[in-house]
């Protein structure tokens, strides 16, 4: 009996070079694309016969024909990930795990509430998922021994917000009428996490030393807690850079808001301000030169724009940005 003498695992493209594999030249299309089938090469040949959304005003019909449609091996993708994984046994509860998962429940508590179960019932399935690469557990780096998990796989979020509630109409070609009703589900459900997740790959992968004052070695989303008004900031963007030699204190690069359906205005870089202000008074964190970042789909206001023209330590990141530059 011979034995494998090499694990070559093959990492899915970053959103860049899926743009790019994809044919999409658009931004913000190529977003939209990246939060239903990731990097994933192998959708866009075998899984979808090289079918790509010729343009934006093409997107909700490639939808319907390319993924929701049972003729392509796309449709049932999501289903054979959980279905071929001899680890996975009881297929309901890892189901009920990832449904919670991506209906915003990331914390092991949240998971718990939402699918009924103790939390100390949900090790090990959530062992189980994070193994078979489908679940990502990312520690809150503002809470120590807190962490978040998130679906790794973009298809198997898409196939759990929209795709699975409307399983039987789905399998009776009514692809057109559940695109239709579940189109505010896919924003807010798939589109929105997934935006925040390219941002933060742009944010260690492609923001230039300049934009955030350093190379950030890590991002991630984060709580903190306002004790002035004992309500929790939840921030979407917490970028850290390199560990410094000894025990200094590590550089908080940058703090953000992503949104990918909301104009984002002056409001918000005020919020931001207020959680690079209680960072700084925090022990283990250099915050002084921290980045105030707003990153959105949908566009600033004039006034966040004029003062983001004022401030060096305001960034505006928008689609173009985030495919184009750095």
């Amino acid at each position: 009996m011979r034995r494998a003498g090499l694990e070559l695992p093959v990492a899915p493209l970053d959103y860049r070079a899926a743009a790019a594999f994809w044919g999409i030249s658009d931004p913000s299309l190529a977003a939209r694309v990246f939060a239903i089938v990731g990097g994933t090469p192998a959708y866009r040949r075998e899984y979808v016969q090289d079918d790509s959304p010729e343009g934006p005003g093409d997107f909700d019909d490639w939808v319907v024909r390319a993924v929701l449609n049972p003729a392509r091996p796309l449709f049932r993708e999501a289903r054979y990930l959980l279905a071929e994984d001899p680890d996975l046994r009881d297929t309901a509860v890892y189901h009920s795990v990832l449904a919670a998962v991506a209906e915003g429940n990331g914390t092991r508590g949240g998971i718990a509430g939402f699918i009924g179960r103790k939390a100390t019932d949900l090790q090990h399935p959530l062992t189980v998922l994070e193994d078979a690469g489908l679940l990502v557990r990312e520690p809150d780096p503002l809470r120590s021994g807190r962490s978040r998990y998130r679906i790794a796989e973009p298809l198997i979020t898409f196939y759990q917000t929209v795709m699975r509630p409307a399983w039987t109409a789905l399998e009776q070609r009514r692809g057109t009428d559940v695109w239709r009703r579940s189109e505010r589900r896919y924003t807010s459900g798939v589109l929105g996490p997934a935006f925040e997740e390219i941002v933060r790959q742009w944010a260690v992968r492609f923001a230039a030393p300049d934009t955030l004052g350093g190379i950030a070695a890590e991002a991630s989303s984060g709580v903190l807690t306002d004790p002035a008004s004992r309500t929790s900031l939840e921030l979407d963007l917490v970028a850290l850079g390199e560990p410094p030699p000894g025990d200094g204190p590590r550089p908080l690069l940058a703090v953000g808001e992503v949104k990918w359906g909301r104009t984002l205005g002056v409001p918000d870089l005020d919020r931001l301000a207020r959680a690079r202000d209680l960072l700084v008074a925090r022990p283990g964190l250099d915050a002084r030169s921290a980045q105030l970042l707003l990153a959105s789909g949908a566009g600033f206001t004039d006034d966040l724009r004029q003062v983001a023209q004022r401030r060096p330590d305001v960034v505006l990141v928008d689609p173009a940005r985030l495919y184009t530059g750095d």
